[in-house]
């Protein structure tokens, strides 16, 4: 019998996400349209959403990053 063996690239976390159903179709249609899994593309639209965010938001965030790093040690 095989082991399973997790690819290293993989470090996934799963959230469950309750989203309104004409966006997953939509975001289903590029994926199918792209040729990538619905995870990938929703995976690429936060990235993007992510590195356009306003300034302020930006800031914030960073923020945040700082004091969980904190919180950490």
């Amino acid at each position: 019998m095989q082991k399973l063996k997790i690819p290293k690239n993989h470090s996934g976390i799963t959230k469950t996400l309750r989203l309104p159903e004409n966006l997953v179709n939509d975001i289903q249609f590029l994926a199918d349209l792209k040729n990538i899994s619905f995870n990938k593309a929703i995976v690429e639209l936060l990235e993007f959403s992510l590195e356009n965010l306003d300034d302020d938001d930006k800031t914030l965030i960073e923020k945040k990053r700082q004091e969980f790093k904190q919180n950490l040690s």
